[in-house]
Formats: C-alpha cells, sequence, structure tokens
C-alpha cells in the first residue's frame, strides 16, 4: 500500500481540489420554494470554510415531477440560475470546490409534494406515496434523458465545478437497474444491458452538456439491500459499463434502497419515534406502529461499505470514491491507501463542518458524531445534527 496525504490537492477529471475529501450530498431541506435560499448557501458555505475539499448539493431535480417532495432545486425552473451562481461563488471564495447531485426520484417521489405520479419502470405499490406508481413509456424515458443534459447545462453555467448522476437509493436511474423493480419487456428491462440502457443515456448526455471543464461522477449503488434487487454480481459488471463508457471521471460507491430500505445506507440507530413526529395523524401512528419494517436497525462500524467496495477497485480502473460511516483520518489514510480516489463524509460534517481542520491540527481527533441517525428526520425542517 502506498501512503497518500489526505490533505494534498488532488485531480478529479479537469477540476483540481485542495484535498481528498468531499462533503457528500445530505438533503438540506433549505429550498422549500424549489429554489436557493440564503440558508442553502450558509450551509454549504460552512462546510467549505471548514476544510473540505468540495461540497455537494443535494438533490437537483432534472424536473419538478422529479423531486422527492416538491420542495427540492429545479433545474428547469428559469428562476433557479440565479441563485445556483450565488451558491458556487459563496463555496469558491472558500476555496472549494462545489458539485451538484443530479437526479430524478422516480418510485421514491411522493405524489402529494411533486403534483405528479410517481414514475417507476413497472408499476410497484410505493409506501412512500401510499399509491401504485406508473410505468415510464419509452417517450417519457427519452425526455427525461433530455431534462438530465439540460439540467447539466444550468449546472455548468452556474459555476459548478462537478456533477454527481444520482444512479443509487432507488431513484429512477437506480430502479431501472434493479430486477425485482424492473419487469420491463421492452429494450429498457430484461437483460442487465437493457436495464443499464436509461443511466448510461442519461451519463453519456450529462458528459456532452457539461463540455471538458467540469468533472462528472455517478453514485452508483453497490447493492439495494433488498431481497431480489440489485446486487455486487450485476453492480460490478453495470460499473464495467460505465468505465468502458469512457463519460464519468470517477463513481461514487453506496448502496441501499430510499424505496424499500433506507438504513442500508445510514447504519446504526433507526429513529422511528423522531421520523413519526414529522407526519400528520394517520401517517404518524403507521409508522410508530409498523417502521420497524421500513427503517430495519444495521450496527454501525466504521467504513462499512468498504469490504464491498475493495470488490469494486479490484474490477476497475477509473477513480472510485468511497462513502459509509467515515469518521477518523486514520481510515481515510486507509481508504486512500488501498487504492481509492476520495471519500466521502456525510453525517460526521454534520455533526462537526470544521472535521477536516480539528484532523489536520490533530490527526487523532475522532469524530464526534454518534450515529444516532436523529439527523434523518430533519431533512423537513433544515437539515442538522440535533446534538450540536
Amino acid at each position: 500500500m502506498v501512503a497518500i496525504d489526505p490533505f494534498g490537492p488532488a485531480s478529479l477529471g479537469p477540476v483540481q481540489l485542495r484535498n481528498r475529501v468531499i462533503k457528500a450530498a445530505t438533503f438540506e431541506g433549505r429550498t422549500p420554494k424549489r429554489v436557493v435560499t440564503p440558508e442553502l448557501i450558509e450551509f454549504h458555505r460552512r462546510f467549505a470554510a471548514g476544510g473540505v475539499g468540495m461540497t455537494t448539493v443535494a438533490y437537483c431535480a432534472v424536473t419538478r415531477a422529479g423531486t422527492t417532495d416538491g420542495h427540492q432545486i429545479v433545474l428547469d425552473d428559469p428562476k433557479a440560475a440565479q441563485g445556483l451562481r450565488e451558491l458556487t461563488d459563496a463555496v469558491h471564495a472558500e476555496g472549494a470546490a462545489i458539485a451538484a447531485q443530479i437526479g430524478h426520484a422516480g418510485p421514491v417521489a411522493n405524489p402529494m409534494g411533486t403534483k405528479s405520479p410517481a414514475l417507476a419502470p413497472s408499476r410497484v405499490f410505493s409506501p412512500l406515496g401510499m399509491r401504485r406508481t406508473n410505468a415510464a413509456t419509452a417517450a417519457e424515458i427519452a425526455t427525461i434523458v433530455e431534462q438530465y443534459t439540460h439540467g447539466a447545462g444550468v449546472l455548468r453555467d452556474a459555476g459548478f465545478d462537478a456533477i454527481e448522476v444520482h444512479i443509487g437509493h432507488g431513484y429512477l436511474l437506480s430502479a431501472f437497474l434493479s430486477p425485482k423493480l424492473n419487469r420491463r419487456q421492452d429494450e429498457f428491462g430484461g437483460s442487465l444491458v437493457n436495464r443499464a440502457r436509461f443511466a448510461r443515456e442519461v451519463v453519456r448526455g450529462v458528459r456532452g452538456a457539461t463540455g471538458s471543464d467540469v468533472a462528472v461522477t455517478a453514485k452508483v449503488n453497490m447493492a439495494d439491500g433488498v431481497r431480489g434487487g440489485f446486487w455486487l454480481n450485476e453492480s460490478i459488471e453495470f460499473a464495467r459499463m460505465l468505465e468502458a463508457d469512457g463519460a464519468l471521471d470517477a463513481i461514487t460507491l453506496t448502496g441501499g434502497s430510499s424505496f424499500e430500505n433506507p438504513m442500508y445506507l445510514f447504519r446504526g440507530e433507526a429513529p422511528i419515534a423522531e421520523m413519526a413526529e414529522m407526519f400528520p395523524g394517520v401517517l404518524k401512528r403507521g409508522i410508530k406502529v409498523f417502521g420497524g419494517m421500513f427503517f430495519k436497525e444495521y450496527p454501525f462500524e466504521e467504513a462499512y461499505f468498504l469490504p464491498y467496495a475493495r470488490q469494486f477497485r479490484e474490477a476497475l480502473s477509473m477513480p472510485l470514491i468511497l462513502l459509509g460511516g467515515i469518521n477518523r483520518l486514520d481510515t481515510i489514510s486507509r481508504a486512500l491507501a488501498d487504492g481509492f480516489s476520495f471519500v466521502q463524509i456525510g453525517r460526521a460534517l454534520l455533526r462537526e463542518p470544521e472535521l477536516l481542520l480539528e484532523m489536520q491540527k490533530d490527526p487523532h481527533h475522532d469524530s464526534l458524531c454518534i450515529h444516532c441517525n436523529k439527523c434523518m428526520p430533519t431533512i423537513y425542517t433544515g437539515t442538522r445534527c440535533v446534538i450540536s
């Protein structure tokens, strides 16, 4: 293993980052009207001032129907452009780069918030919308590819350094990859090549829209954590397809399903009681009684995705980004020595936006995050650590 300085500069495609730590995309809950707010700018400015190499804005939807609840930034709304430029300027002023996650929620969308039927590869019951989804038509798929391309151009023009295409967590592109959710018989269903077609078209479209100055990455599920879902044997092959296409500068490796098993991503305590309090009446009672079936609890351990991610590292030559329970500098150093180009950190930075500065002062500094996951329900009121 070769020792690599986590705090040294590194290239992500055409973009030079000041270090190898990226703030992961976590819902901010600060865009009630689907445009940038001063609160969102300050949210990301703090991470930039705290020393990260790049911060990631989540979640920029290609259209309102592609938001989860009607409240994320919508890239086909002309009103979004000015605020996006103010956001990138504020982060750049602190010396950090800035990425935007781009996506379509698909079956994870709540029709009551989006004012549109939720889309999926096939008609399935959505526990989030409490109704069945619509199966996306070929015409709708073509339109959504165009929306991704348009959205990438909006982000490029707003000064973003990188764009992360969301192909994980049960969102639309991820759902198409799932053998469980995709029961189609056309060119977008059946074989892995067919199920991967939509995502590959989107990635190529985003790459074409960004030109040569913006990094393009993808957040890809290694495993859905759901019986019959996307699993390592296919996800590694899908990653090989993306590598062969040559449109990406890196892949971020993730797992879990916001549609069926969100705690597979988060690990640690399942905040069922706190989640229930975010909903009215019948929904609140339902979550309290049946929440354990949806919010399964997995024990937390440092860098919990590393064993899966190492299999991708062996199979691919392109840059890979590790996430999942990274709290300590020695964990970052180990990941870099194992061949990962960058790491992403989410909850630990919510607890301590200045975590990187603290690590530089004291290499033995351990994150104060205890992975209680009580930050999860705050996505509806402004994502934050409730202990801070």
